[in-house]
């Protein structure tokens, strides 16, 4: 939530993964970039994954740093163009990196999970290679492996449109990223044995705004005299220039904001904070202004409370603006979602669950476990005894939960209505890969059918890959399964994904060409039962 007096607020939820803020206040300088004569340009980049000391609450502890930064370096690009990043593991530890929000078009190659690929070992070092395609906007990138999320790894994305495309707002003086994370005093192997064991983690013990807790500062050009935040952008949909003076947002989400600077000289000061957590975690940060000898002044806006039917109510009022261009230069208006017949509907249900004498978390009674055999890998070689496509139901079961490999089948080009019915006591975030879907619907208690007519907008929803789900609550979802592959659906909320609240999609048809899907990369990295070529 964000909230203005003298300062900028942020509220959230519990975050074990950043939410990224591109504040728009001026423009970032590009990171090392290269260009062929090819029709879409090519940026390289080399990122280096090494342990190092940092001390973001005072005390000395160990850190996974890109390239020795934490947090890592922000990968700025164009709409369309081809990104290769060189992953150098000098980890002790296999690792990932999966790009949230990414597409990855005809490619879960790439897509950085245990179920798509095999992990980087130690020493080593493999290289992904994507397309930034059709998409604009603010995306993130950090590490899919064990509890390596919790120390770092992570970074930013963001797409720029190209000079034929026009954007539904001026050009910023200024522009700045913000990555907010919860942290943890304790070291990620640590966080891992307590899961491992069968125990919750413990409430994080501070919030992070760029890796720090407080100063970090923020310089632009002109003053101010009070600050709105118009909304612009969420997860490459252009929305509704609403303003607000206090905006939520939930774990793995991001937003595009433009603040309007006028008036005298002075400093702010920029505060997120967690909304539904006990104790409330917050962190600080200063936005200075060239030529401003006052500091920002407390005291700062009063702490977020826990008010799900408010937090349901502003979510509703985020729509897609359908003036404004898309990626590609056709509005977004276009399409229209709310007309298209649903081929399927499956309802999804979390849980938490005690199995076996210890705490696992479960989608419709099962909880997911990762096999040897990256189900990508498997699928590709026809090997049997890894997965079985719809091994999960439906629809939520009163079954004792179970240990299993969830695997939901769908034909390319079905189009889905994914529910997820959230009867826990916390609030849930889901996120998809390879596919954005229209945020259609919210509501308390039991979904039903009826509650497609006195819910749902079917006009002007945005497109999301990230959707949060409130505590005895209900989201509904549309997404068109346009891009063939093998696709990860699972909590953002990373303990809950690490202990099994994740399935995967796979989307497919027959037809064997690269105008559907691309082959197995030549560098692709084997393990489990996997042929070495």
């Amino acid at each position: 939530m964000i909230q203005v007096v003298d300062s900028w607020k942020a509220y959230s939820d519990n975050m074990n993964q950043p939410i990224f803020l591109s504040f728009y206040i001026g423009f970032l300088a590009w990171l090392c970039v290269f260009s062929v004569k090819a029709e879409d340009p090519y940026r390289f980049f080399t990122m280096e994954i090494t342990y190092g000391q940092i001390s973001p609450l005072g005390v000395p502890q160990r850190a996974i740093l890109i390239n020795g930064q934490f947090p890592g370096p922000t990968i700025d690009c164009v709409t369309n163009d081809n990104v290769i990043v060189n992953v150098i593991n000098k980890l002790d530890d296999p690792f990932l990196i999966t790009w949230n929000g990414i597409k990855q078009r005809k490619s879960s190659w790439q897509d950085g999970t245990l179920g798509t690929n095999c992990p980087i070992p130690p020493n080593s070092n493999w290289t992904y290679q994507m397309q930034m395609k059709d998409q604009i906007g603010t995306y993130s990138y950090f590490p899919s492996t064990l509890m390596h999320r919790a120390v770092g790894g992570y970074g930013g994305i963001n797409i720029y449109a190209r000079a034929v495309i026009f954007v539904p707002y001026l050009k910023p003086v200024e522009q700045f990223t913000l990555l907010i994370s919860d942290w943890w005093k304790s070291d990620h192997k640590v966080l891992q044995q307590t899961l491992d064991s069968g125990k919750p983690l413990p409430m994080a013990d501070a919030l992070l705004i760029n890796g720090r807790p407080s100063s970090s500062s923020f310089k632009t050009q002109a003053g101010s005299k009070a600050h709105t935040l118009i909304l612009v952008e969420t997860e490459g949909s252009h929305t509704l220039q609403e303003t607000y003076e206090s905006l939520d947002l939930h774990v793995g989400q991001s937003a595009s904001f433009l603040v309007k600077m006028n008036d005298s000289p002075k400093d702010f000061f920029i505060v997120a904070s967690t909304r539904f957590t006990k104790p409330i975690l917050s962190a600080t940060g200063i936005l200075h202004y060239d030529g401003s000898n006052t500091k920002a002044s407390l005291p700062l806006p009063d702490a977020p409370t826990y008010h799900i039917h408010w937090s349901m109510k502003q979510a509703r009022t985020i729509r897609w603006n359908l003036t404004a261009n898309a990626a590609r230069p056709n509005p977004q208006g276009s399409y229209h979602y709310g007309t298209i017949p649903v081929t399927r509907t499956v309802v999804l249900s979390n849980s938490e669950e005690n199995i076996n004498g210890k705490l696992r978390y479960a989608v419709n009674q099962v909880s997911y476990v990762n096999p040897e055999t990256p189900l990508k890998l498997a699928d590709y070689y026809n090997m049997s005894g890894v997965f079985k496509v719809n091994s999960l139901k439906d629809k939520p079961s009163s079954n004792p939960a179970i240990l299993g490999v969830s695997v939901l089948g769908f034909t390319l080009h079905d189009y889905v209505e994914f529910v997820f019915q959230n009867n826990e006591n916390t609030i849930q975030s889901w996120h998809l890969d390879g596919s954005d879907f229209w945020t259609v619907g919210f509501g308390s208690g039991e979904w039903n059918t009826t509650m497609r007519r006195r819910f749902y907008n079917l006009n002007d929803a945005t497109t999301r890959h990230t959707v949060q789900v409130y505590p005895k609550s209900w989201s509904s979802i549309l997404v068109s399964l346009d891009n063939k592959g093998m696709w990860n659906l699972r909590s953002a909320i990373w303990p809950r994904q690490y202990l099994g609240q994740q399935l995967y999609i796979k989307v497919w048809n027959d037809e064997q060409s690269y105008r559907t899907e691309y082959d197995i990369p030549l560098n692709a990295l084997r393990c489990g039962k996997a042929p070495l070529k």
